[in-house]
């Protein structure tokens, strides 16, 4: 029997797409393609007002001279769920609270207010974040805390080096892409962060956060 020219092309082109879909599967995250990161960011992230760059932010606070210099972020859930982010520059010590019911400027400000009212006054010093419309009400927030707001540049992660290597690197380890947040209390969130603040680091010289953080306010 002969067989087409046709025939041969349509049947390697079906394996193909087989074998594309297969190697697709034993992907680590599923895609066989990266997308702009801007692309997949949540609904209503996009320019702020009124913003004081992180190029003003005080040289004490870039070069991690003192204690109380903050960067900031959410590890988002399955939605709406999400949990906010507080990583201390010169120590790597870190704080987190929940965000249950969404990530809205409105449901964001009142929550992270009170986690940094929470803090000793030396230790509330600046914040940084970068440009989700989630801190849409920080001009508010400073009037409520006394903590400036310093934001990055658009799409640069590596600007809040503290922050991204915590929630990407460790804190991903107790809280996975996909999973419900809301399952997680304030209890429960402490004890994670007591675990992280626990953990020596190279970079502190195989202190802990807890550690240093202690050293440097007695």
């Amino acid at each position: 029997m002969r067989v087409s020219h046709e025939t041969i092309y349509l049947s390697l082109f079906v394996q193909g797409r087989a074998l594309r879909r297969e190697l697709q599967r034993c992907l680590r995250t599923g895609r066989a393609m990266r997308y702009p990161r801007a692309k997949r960011l949540p609904q209503g992230r996009g320019q702020l007002r009124d913003i004081l760059h992180i190029s003003q932010r005080p040289p004490e606070a870039a070069d991690r001279a003192v204690p109380g210099h903050w960067e900031s972020d959410l590890v988002l859930g399955r939605r709406p769920s999400a949990v906010g982010t507080l990583v201390e520059r010169y120590s790597r010590y870190v704080l987190l609270f929940p965000l249950p019911e969404g990530v809205t400027a409105h449901q964001v400000r009142p929550v992270l207010t009170a986690a940094v009212l929470g803090l000793p006054e030396q230790l509330r010093r600046s914040l940084t974040w970068d440009h989700g419309r989630e801190m849409a009400e920080h001009t508010q927030f400073t009037v409520d805390t006394g903590v400036q707001v310093y934001f990055c540049d658009p799409r640069s992660p590596w600007q809040r080096g503290a922050n991204e290597n915590t929630t990407n690197g460790l804190l991903r380890q107790y809280l996975p892409k996909g999973a419900d947040l809301r399952q997680l209390d304030q209890a429960a969130l402490d004890g994670i962060a007591a675990e992280l603040n626990g953990r020596p680091r190279q970079t502190l010289g195989f202190k802990t956060p807890s550690q240093v953080l202690a050293e440097a306010l007695r």
